[in-house]
């Protein structure tokens, strides 16, 4: 419930929809309170226009006053009460979706109304307003005018967002505009269709059927007959989308809607659509009409309101065209009557002409000779279309044209007219407009203004004016600045749920720093950037904002607050990469088009699409809505599938460039590398590309030739010296050196035909060693000029053991090996070489495979505690997010549970029993090790997804268990107090009846059962086994079919079809499942120590001593990382743009290419071709015309020549000239 002081305010918006008691306390209706007699009705009806039984009797009772007044008015002889009629309207027998109405009092508060429009009725708020007039009643609308407002007026509001104002009945000009809005529904998408909002304001008294809208609580909806049976009313049009009935107390009167009208579109006029920077414009479309249209002309002429006149539509409208184009006039609008009377009285008498031309019944002329003056006096805001002149589809460049010229009525001389017919272009989102008027070569545009144009094409998501703007001469770089962009950040929609992160972000930082100004700022940008990014990237703006990279986030805020305190001078400053951040700002917001085209501007293509597509992804997972989750998804494997088409033409032009894309070390993205980004974002169809695949098989193979048999490399790991011996191959330097140039070939095998990076893998490992070293290699020469000195190359013994050790291939086959002979070992203790406990045992055996555990747990160590160069909460969480590494725990916190319980004598079974159970897991883990296996890798895949699906037949089958478990014990068992039985029977025995496995000598009484049991309760709870009941075995087999029935064929069936199910979609894509779990595993196996355990405790203990006591950097704790400096840096990036622009280039030519825009040019020739033919046709009329003419011009001089030749009068001399006769050719 609202108070009085919110209703007299006028605060609709804040009143929640399903609360409808607040519409009667809002919107009046009016009702007259004095009956004045009409003269013409001898007593029987009010100059209402209601009839003497109508009205209450308190507007009859005062029949002095009644005598008294001899004209009735609306404001004095009516008064206003809660409106009786509103809600949703329903038309019986038509089928169209529900509309609105509101009975309203004809001095509402416009505002009231518009808010309620907007907030409650839930109407899209216009980018413009056309408000058709005249034409109303029952006389013909011309048919070329039909066709301007099907295809002018309507396109032109579906283009523009626009509401189309009519008298919202089923007459004249408004059924035409209603026809038309149908028409166009059913021509074009639902999506587009909710642009078009047509909007009727008729008078309630004129309504046919009126009393069907009116319910004291509201119609939800109000069921609507339309039929047109009175001649004084008219039923509502039912393809309009909101009607306003204004009630000024009259019935059967027209015209008391006008001033209501009048001053809503005024109101509107001054009202802005979104972030746009210039009002609603509302243009007055005046076809046909008659003399009571002169006030509402009138009155919004006054307001400034532009007027289009339909010329040659008939009546009001050809009056106005008139005057305004064929009436002259030397006196000063405005002068007074001594000064100027004489051209004043010339003007009138014009005037007074023109009006009884066209309106020759009229009687009182004098007043419509003073509203026409009135209107003439404003005629430089009026214009005239000429359809025949004029196309139907140049009507919103007209359209633009007028509400430009009436605008510039409210602007300096200094100001460009073009820039306020750029912003209307802008506002309608008219590109074409904007091309074909404004931006074809004939005006100079200044920098200045471009800019608010720029800013409201980007703020209200207008891709297109944002690339016409560029491609006119717009420099993003002047124009985006650092506090430019935090101003577009803080435009972001409320709705936004990137704008709700971000405030989430402010509020923290406003909490630290207890200022009162609420503006994100870029700080608030980097926080939100680093949540969904993780630790890709390092934290963007932190130049900007002078924080230091390596500060602690509570420190770095409380510096943010300090600099944000201050003068801020950053914002000044120009962003470096502006299409890198107006990318980010696009994606945040999920704007597709948006985004597609900054990254289009953006450079570094590839990793930037995929950087998108993790953000989206991350931004889907804290999305609540549906619909914009989905889209989310939707625009992710956009970015996605982008990426891997443009590495793909990057691949397919030259293959050693694109292998440098995929590590290489990005500045605009935070050091990040391809490789990174993908994992992050779950790239699945990126990483099946085959040139990635191709970059991974020749990091797992290292220097060692490619196709190198397996078995060579493990006769090596068994007898290391033979790696010195030719038994195996390895990569040539001069090999690599000539595949530099060599185009890559599409491959199918992964391991076969791949084309060669164009660095070996060991050179890319050592890659900061290398640098570090050539650093230390610069001498200065007595001159001052540097010399460099090649370093020394390695021995041939050690090179050649790093070629070999150093690949991950070797790596994966040791471990293998060494992890078979674990599991040997493990099996040998367990089954053969398990002793008591201290001091009789344990073997020696039992102590190696504590050792080799130990190595093991080392490892898990390093993996998770000390490998990389993240913070330990940061590896610590990347090493728990793997399923596997959990796996790892589990196998070691069982194998020291079991360790520790076996070395007591109370308790060695117990740990004998954990450790059999940990075997397993162990051995549960080559699963895990043979996912690298390229047949293997896709099956583990649909294993464990029908893993998943197994989980849920086990719930319906242990349903099934316990209900069919108990039931059975209970009827074969009256009482049994052993748990280990009432356990057998309830859930392991019916389990084993699935398999066949059914005793039926116990079920079935009628079986003779040999076994001792008893009925004595005494024996039975010492543990004498209970006889069976036979009261109930008929329900006990009954059960058992049932059970049997429903495990046997209906569950497993089920199952069965489940795992089909499962197997045929994945089997489609377990491939690509299968290459991105691949990388991975050579991630894991490229940074793992060179030995395998139990020899790897020598790797660890050489990386204790290099890493903390001579302290040399990890080469590869920079995994795949390749920095690119320098002018090879600039190579590779223009490289990559041209691939790029030849990538965007194919996609535009197939998509012109595709049947949808072959159909539209088709199309537009066809329209081409139908206006020529029309012109044409319009040609041929006119020379008919004149061949018509000058017939009878030659009819009418031969009659003059007979008739002269014939009078006695004049007679010639000379013979009458004849006409030669033409030779047909």
């Amino acid at each position: 419930m609202m108070n009085e002081k919110d209703i007299e305010g006028g605060r609709v918006s804040v009143i929640k929809k399903t609360d409808l008691s607040w519409i009667p306390k809002f919107f009046k209706k009016r009702l007259c309170t004095t009956f004045v007699e009409d003269s013409f009705s001898y007593g029987g009806r009010c100059q209402c226009g209601a009839m003497r039984d109508d009205h209450r009797s308190m507007a009859l009772g005062d029949n002095f006053s009644t005598a008294v007044v001899s004209q009735w008015l609306s404001s004095q002889h009516t008064s206003e009460q809660p409106t009786d009629a509103y809600g949703d309207l329903e038309f019986d027998g038509i089928g169209r979706r529900h509309s609105y109405f509101l009975r309203l009092s004809s001095t509402t508060d416009p505002a009231r109304v518009f808010d309620l429009m907007k907030e409650h009725w839930k109407l899209q708020q216009p980018n413009l307003v056309v408000s058709v007039v005249g034409g109303e009643g029952r006389s013909v609308v011309k048919s070329w005018v039909r066709d301007v407002l099907r295809q002018g007026l309507v396109k032109a509001a579906q283009s523009t967002g626009a509401w189309i104002i009519t008298g919202g009945l089923r007459q004249g000009i408004s059924r035409c505009v209603g026809e038309a809005v149908k028409d166009n529904a059913a021509a074009v998408s639902s999506i587009t269709l909710n642009k078009v909002l047509p909007i009727g304001i008729a008078p309630w008294g004129l309504v046919e059927n009126r009393q069907q809208l009116v319910n004291l609580e509201g119609s939800f909806p109000a069921r609507y007959m339309v039929r047109n049976i009175s001649p004084d009313s008219c039923s509502l049009d039912n393809n309009h989308k909101a009607f306003l009935l204004v009630d000024d107390g009259t019935s059967g009167r027209k015209g008391g809607e006008l001033a209501f009208r009048a001053c809503l579109e005024d109101y509107i006029s001054r009202q802005r659509p979104g972030n746009a920077s210039i009002d609603i414009p509302v243009l007055n479309m005046l076809i046909a009409g008659d003399t009571s249209m002169l006030e509402f002309l009138e009155m919004s002429l006054k307001n400034s309101t532009p007027c289009l006149v339909l010329a040659g539509s008939g009546g009001l409208a050809n009056l106005v065209s008139d005057i305004v184009e064929n009436v002259q006039s030397a006196a000063m609008p405005g002068a007074s009557e001594e000064e100027d009377a004489s051209p004043i009285m010339e003007l009138r008498e014009q005037l007074a002409a023109k009006v009884k031309k066209y309106f020759p019944a009229e009687n009182d002329t004098d007043k419509l000779v003073d509203k026409v003056l009135s209107i003439y006096q404003n005629k430089d805001i009026i214009s005239i279309y000429n359809a025949k002149q004029e196309g139907a589809e140049d009507f919103e460049i007209v359209m633009l044209k007028v509400l430009v010229q009436a605008s510039k009525r409210n602007v300096s001389e200094n100001t460009n007219s073009y820039a306020d017919e750029l912003r209307l272009a802008v506002t309608w989102n008219r590109v074409d407009i904007a091309k074909s008027e404004l931006f074809n070569g004939n005006i100079d545009w200044k920098y200045e203004e471009l800019v608010d144009s720029m800013t409201d094409a980007l703020e209200n998501n207008k891709p297109q004016f944002v690339r016409l703007l560029i491609d006119s001469g717009l420099n993003i770089l002047s124009y985006l600045t650092y506090g430019r962009l935090e101003k577009l950040y803080n435009s972001i929609s409320d709705t936004c749920l990137a704008k709700t992160l971000l405030l989430h972000h402010l509020d923290e930082r406003m909490h630290e720093s207890n200022v009162q100004i609420y503006s994100i700022s870029l700080y608030e940008v980097s926080q939100l950037l680093t949540d969904l990014l993780g630790e890709v990237c390092h934290p963007f703006y932190w130049t900007e904002l002078k924080l230091e990279a390596s500060s602690t986030r509570r420190k770095s805020m409380k510096k943010a607050c300090r600099i944000l305190m201050g003068s801020c001078k950053y914002r000044d400053e120009m962003c470096k990469h502006p299409w890198f951040c107006l990318f980010i700002w696009a994606v945040l917001q999920n704007r597709s088009e948006m985004a597609i085209f900054c990254w289009e501007m953006c450079d570094e293509s590839v990793l930037t699409a995929l950087a998108g597509c993790k953000l989206l992804l991350e931004l889907s997972k804290q999305e609540i809505e549906t619909e914009a989750k989905l889209s989310m998804k939707e625009l992710a494997l956009k970015f996605e599938r982008m990426a891997h088409d443009v590495f793909g033409t990057c691949y397919l032009s030259k293959a050693s460039h694109s292998y440098k894309l995929l590590i290489r070390k990005s500045k605009l993205w935070g050091d990040a590398t391809c490789l990174e980004m993908a994992i992050a974002a779950d790239a699945q169809i990126f990483f099946s590309h085959d040139g990635v695949q191709s970059l991974l098989s020749q990091i797992w193979w290292g220097d060692i030739e490619r196709g190198t048999p397996l078995w060579r490399i493990l006769l090596v790991i068994i007898c290391p010296p033979v790696c010195y011996s030719n038994f195996i191959e390895y990569r040539k330097t001069d090999q690599a050196e000539k595949e530099k140039s060599v185009m890559a070939p599409p491959c199918s095998e992964i391991d076969r035909q791949y084309e060669e990076t164009v660095f070996s893998f060991n050179d890319n490992k050592h890659q900061n060693e290398a640098e570090h070293k050539d650093s230390e290699n610069i001498r200065r020469t007595a001159k001052g000029a540097p010399a460099f000195i090649k370093p020394k190359k390695s021995s041939f013994v050690v090179s050649r053991w790093k070629q070999f050790w150093y690949a991950p291939v070797t790596s994966f086959i040791g471990n293998l090996l060494m992890y078979f002979l674990f599991l040997f070992l493990y099996a040998y203790v367990l089954l053969v070489d398990f002793k008591p406990p201290p001091p009789d045992g344990p073997a020696v055996s039992e102590y190696v495979l504590y050792f080799w555990v130990f190595t093991l747990v080392c490892q898990e160590i390093q993996e998770a505690f000390i490998a990389g160069n993240k913070k330990f909460p940061q590896t610590l969480f990347l090493y728990a997010q793997d399923v596997w590494n959990k796996f790892d725990v589990l196998a070691i916190s069982l194998f020291i549970t079991g360790l520790c319980c076996r070395m007591f004598s109370w308790s060695f079974n117990m740990g004998r029993g954990i450790l059999c159970v940990d075997y397993m897991v162990f051995t549960l883990r080559l699963i895990y090790i043979f996912a690298i296996h390229k047949e293997l890798g896709p099956k583990i895949i649909i294993l464990g997804k029908m893993i998943k699906h197994a989980f849920f037949f086990l719930f319906f089958l242990l349903v099934w268990l316990i209900a069919y478990g108990v039931a059975n014990q209970a009827l074969l068992y009256q009482y049994d107090p052993s748990p280990a039985r009432v356990f057998r029977r309830v859930l392991y025995r019916p389990y084993l009846h699935i398999f066949g496995d059914i005793p039926v000598e116990e079920i079935d009484t009628g079986k003779h059962w040999e076994r001792d049991c008893t009925d004595n309760l005494t024996l039975i709870n010492e543990g004498i086994e209970p006889c069976r009941d036979t009261s109930h075995n008929w329900l006990v087999v009954i059960l058992l079919v049932i059970f049997l029935l429903v495990t046997n064929i209906l569950l497993i069936n089920l199952l069965i079809a489940t795992f089909s199910y499962t197997f045929t979609k994945v089997q489609e894509h377990s491939d690509k499942y299968w290459k991105f779990q691949r990388y991975n595993l050579i991630v894991e196996y490229h940074s793992r120590p060179t030995l395998a355990p139990p020899f790897i405790i020598f790797s660890h203990i050489n990386i204790l001593i290099k890493r903390y006591l001579r302290k040399v950097p990890s080469a590869k704790t920079q995994r795949f990382a390749l920095r690119v400096k320098g002018p090879e840096a600039n190579k590779l990036v223009k490289w990559e743009n041209q691939q790029k622009e030849n990538y965007l280039a194919l996609e535009n030519k197939k998509h012109r290419d595709s049947d949808s825009q072959r159909l539209k040019r088709m199309a537009a020739k066809v329209d081409c071709m139908v206006r020529q033919v029309a012109e044409m046709r319009d040609v041929d009329r006119r020379l008919r015309a004149v061949e018509s003419e000058i017939e009878f011009c030659t009819s009418s001089l031969q009659w003059i020549m007979e008739t002269l030749s014939q009078s006695s009068t004049a007679k010639s001399t000379k013979a009458h000239p004849t006409r030669k006769a033409s030779i047909e050719k």
